[in-house]
């Protein structure tokens, strides 16, 4: 399921060039022509190591937004190039990447990296430099902790709010459907872990108990001891703070341990579509996650970024990865700017984002003064071998299903 943006100043005022507004010889967004400097966007990207997999659908969305972009002629009558490089899911790295983009490089701006693991120092970079930083997936608390002006994260809601409503869900439920036990294991990651600490603060304080919490290295590939635990306490509720591979992992442990849980929520993973490929897809059926994009949802460009993906990338609707639709929502908003300001430097980006609401394919943004957004998320469930969201009903396209059996 935001980005962060500053004033370049001094030295470095040559990487906040403002395009030519249409009544200064630029050309409207939509126009066929361009003119003028390309509009260089750099962004680390996790091309390699533990994210490769992960960041491989907000790669496609960047690229995907940067064509359709040019193809209506740019962002005021400048063709947008992108500068992507490969920081190896590394914190040391991504902040060697930033500083060489913007100060070597003198790209004109900036997108985010992958993960709020990487998002942090890179955000800190960009705010040294006075660069707008608008990013796709870095939603922790820790990110908007940094009290950043410049940030914006590209998803309707901050990650906390994936905890609170599947918490709602579980809550809404009468007492005599309610989970009795829980479970908590999560990875140390600040994306992870504080989605799992606020659903158990919510549970606990409504009387489920909690029969084991275990923070586990964000590195750890053998799962078998946290799957062993589980197994032995059997709680009515787990409740884990994954990225993908390890709710692989964890569901395979358990599915060979022949036990399940009545309720599954994964942090993530699950809401990945290729997921039922790697687990089963009759091992996929009821287990929750959240989520902030759908091939049905009724916003801004949805159909086109749909068409467009699918005639670029190939599969169907149902197979686009939401990291895609948030990395493309960050070129949306850089066109909105464009459209609304006639401008899109820096300084005007992080001034303008800081007012009004932005519709895009993952819905209509805004943000307070720390750059997380101020919208909610939504439950979803394999349902039927489909993803799709279950809660809250206004927003369900599906009902909730009990978790079947694990089909081995």
């Amino acid at each position: 399921m935001f980005l962060a943006a500053a004033l370049v100043l001094g030295a470095c005022s040559t990487s906040s060039k403002t395009a030519p507004s249409a009544s200064q010889g630029g050309h409207p967004p939509g126009s066929t022509k361009a003119s003028g400097p390309p509009l260089v966007i750099g962004a680390s990207m996790s091309l390699s190591g533990d994210f490769a997999e992960l960041a491989g659908p907000a790669k496609k969305g960047y690229d995907l937004w940067a064509a359709t972009v040019n193809a209506k002629g740019g962002l005021l009558g400048r063709k947008v190039t992108l500068k992507i490089v490969d920081d190896a899911s590394n914190p040391t790295q991504v902040v060697s990447n930033y500083q060489n983009l913007i100060s070597a490089d003198n790209v004109d701006l900036v997108f985010g990296p992958f993960s709020s693991l990487l998002t942090i120092p890179a955000a800190t970079i960009a705010n040294r430099f006075g660069y707008a930083f608008i990013e796709p997936s870095g939603g922790g608390p820790a990110v908007f902790a940094l009290h950043l002006h410049d940030l914006f994260l590209a998803q309707p809601a901050p990650v906390l709010s994936s905890g609170d409503a599947f918490a709602d869900y579980i809550l809404s439920l009468s007492p005599s459907q309610r989970p009795r036990t829980a479970a908590y294991p999560s990875a140390d990651d600040p994306f992870t872990s504080p989605i799992v600490a606020r659903v158990r603060q919510r549970l606990e304080a409504a009387g489920i108990k909690t029969v084991y919490a275990k923070i586990y290295a964000a590195e750890t590939v053998d799962l078998s001891p946290v799957v062993t635990r589980l197994v032995a306490e059997k709680p009515d509720l787990l409740v884990s703070g994954t990225g993908g591979p390890d709710a692989v992992a964890e569901v395979k442990g358990l599915v060979q341990s022949h036990w399940t849980p009545k309720f599954l929520f994964f942090t993530g993973g699950p809401n990945d579509p290729t997921f039922p490929t790697k687990v089963g897809s009759a091992n996929a059926e009821g287990i929750f996650s959240t989520g902030d994009w759908f091939p049905e949802a009724k916003t801004v460009g949805n159909p086109e970024f749909i068409k467009a993906y699918t005639a670029k990338y190939g599969g169907t609707a149902a197979g686009i990865d939401p990291a895609a639709a948030e990395a493309f929502a960050c070129g949306q908003l850089l066109e909105l700017v464009a459209q609304r300001t006639g401008k899109i430097d820096n300084a005007t980006i992080i001034a303008a984002l800081h007012k009004g609401t932005w519709p895009t394919v993952v819905g209509t943004l805004a943000w307070d003064g720390d750059g997380a957004p101020q919208g909610t998320d939504i439950v979803v469930q394999w349902v039927r071998g489909q993803l799709r969201p279950v809660y809250p009903p206004d927003a369900a396209l599906a009902k909730p299903i009990a978790k079947p059996p694990w089909a081995g």
